[in-house]
């Protein structure tokens, strides 16, 4: 039976659903909606139990997922959402010991995912051009227990990137139709490319430049999402529903010869 530990990252779940993460260090309180918890109390408590708040009210100790980790990191910028990122983990292959990079750090979101997607023994190479979104998604990364396997580049796409010969390549920039040329110089011959853009002349370009750069094997896709609510007796959907958030594009790159 597993047990909370300290520096362990737990989930409290709440009767209505509030969520809480937090990682528990001795001595510590975590405070919510409906009172506070010690983390000396919730340390020992074996996972999947029933705790109380000091106001008596009632709450789940449970293992965050990676769906958690995502939805609960700090942002500062637009982060690709696990209903992308989880497909787009499917189309690109992306194993343990697969060497990836990533072009757009952003706040680490989607960088999470894919560090998840090649441990134990792979690598993420993410690059940004701003310091101050790699210093955000190291936090992020380091907060989830995942930094150890991405290295943060801080540089324009435009430059180029070290790694050759990668297994797989996702870009998150605003117009990623003008590094292609870049893109295929480090992705190995028939590996993985995917993007995701948020309007339709972006995707255009990017077809009309994968295309002339001899990428094969070309989609374009919309994910939408819509909850239910979760009452058996007035099963319904719930009034809104996760729609456009982007495009995903998905390409191979082949030799030209």
């Amino acid at each position: 039976m597993s047990v909370a530990k300290a520096q362990d990252l737990v989930l409290l779940l709440g009767k209505d659903s509030k969520r809480f993460m937090v990682r528990l260090s001795p001595g510590g309180e975590l405070h919510t909606h409906r009172g506070f918890f010690k983390h000396d109390d919730i340390l020992g408590q074996p996972l999947g139990v029933q705790l109380a708040s000091h106001l008596g009210y009632p709450f789940y100790l449970l293992r965050p997922s990676l769906h958690d980790l995502i939805m609960n990191i700090k942002r500062e910028s637009q982060i690709i959402y696990p209903k992308e990122s989880g497909y787009a983990l499917l189309k690109m292959n992306i194993l343990p010991a697969s060497r990836v990079i990533e072009a757009g750090t952003g706040s680490g979101a989607m960088t999470i995912v894919l560090a998840r997607g090649v441990m134990p023994s792979g690598k993420v190479y993410s690059y940004d051009r701003r310091q101050d979104m790699i210093d955000l998604a190291t936090r992020n990364l380091s907060n989830v227990g995942m930094l150890d396997f991405v290295d943060l580049r801080c540089r324009g796409v435009a430059e180029g990137f070290d790694e050759k010969d990668v297994d797989a390549l996702f870009m998150d920039l605003r117009e990623p139709h003008l590094y292609i040329g870049r893109v295929k110089e480090s992705l190995a011959p028939g590996s993985f490319f995917g993007a995701l853009v948020p309007t339709t002349n972006q995707v255009s370009a990017l077809l009309e430049e994968l295309e002339r750069r001899d990428f094969v094997d070309l989609e374009v896709s919309e994910i939408l999402l819509r909850h239910y609510k979760t009452v058996p007796a007035r099963l319904r959907p719930e009034d809104r529903m996760v729609a456009h958030t982007g495009y995903l594009v998905f390409a191979r790159p082949v030799s030209e010869e």
